[in-house]
């Protein structure tokens, strides 16, 4: 009858087949979801992010040497597509109009027609280039989401799509909350951030993703000759 109970209680262990980051303290939790996020080749992140005092839909897949993705703001629709150093912008009309009125230099209505439906190369001088490379940038964009604010707490455990997570909170939650796998590497799965500044899933870890430039006949390689504005 010993041997029958000490068994039920065994099939109890909240932490029975799971790769054991549930046993330890938030901060080391936090530790091993960097490190393997670090170590990953690629991962998919989807969700929205305040950036900026802007609000972003994204659906970004992300690479060791590039990127490829969708973002979306209340005004416009874009993709983004970066090789190595080169970074494409392919924009619906809403977003050029916006760039358009708020720079004169694209006031050139040929011009800005031209864009619509093309990849624009944009060189690394331009304002735009600075405001998202970032979204292309596993390594960038890693650092700034993973790190949460506020003494650290476990949370809840739970799952997402079928994985055993385990929550670790900020700030009882105020400073951002971060799901992480129970199963297999220590991935981060979901992270809500500080301040209600946004909600992003992290989900393909290690799938392969597809990068390369589009066909010259789909690309504009502004150069130096328009700056498209901040």
């Amino acid at each position: 009858m010993l041997a029958g109970a000490l068994a039920g209680c065994a099939s109890k262990d909240p932490d029975a087949g799971t790769n054991g980051v549930g046993k330890l303290p938030a901060d080391k939790i936090q530790a091993k979801a960097q490190t393997a996020a670090r170590g990953a080749g690629t991962v998919r992140l989807s969700g929205h992010l305040v950036s900026q005092g802007r609000t972003y839909k994204l659906d970004m897949r992300l690479g060791p040497e590039g990127a490829r993705g969708e973002l979306a703001t209340k005004a416009a629709t874009f993709q983004l597509l970066r090789v190595g150093g080169a970074l494409y912008l392919k924009a619906d009309a809403g977003f050029w109009a916006r760039e358009k009125s708020a720079n004169p230099s694209t006031n050139d209505e040929t011009a800005v027609s031209k864009l619509v439906g093309k990849y624009v190369k944009v060189p690394a001088s331009d304002p735009v280039y600075r405001r998202f490379s970032g979204f292309t940038d596993k390594g960038v964009l890693l650092s700034s989401l993973l790190g949460l604010h506020g003494t650290l707490a476990t949370g809840d455990r739970g799952t997402l799509d079928g994985t055993r997570t385990i929550r670790i909170a900020a700030g009882q939650g105020a400073g951002g909350t971060l799901d992480v796998s129970l199963e297999g590497k220590p991935y981060p799965l979901r992270l809500r951030r500080a301040g209600g500044a946004g909600e992003v899933r992290l989900t393909d870890w290690e799938k392969p993703v597809e990068i390369q430039a589009p066909a010259d006949s789909q690309i504009i390689d502004y150069g130096k000759q328009i700056t498209l504005g901040d």
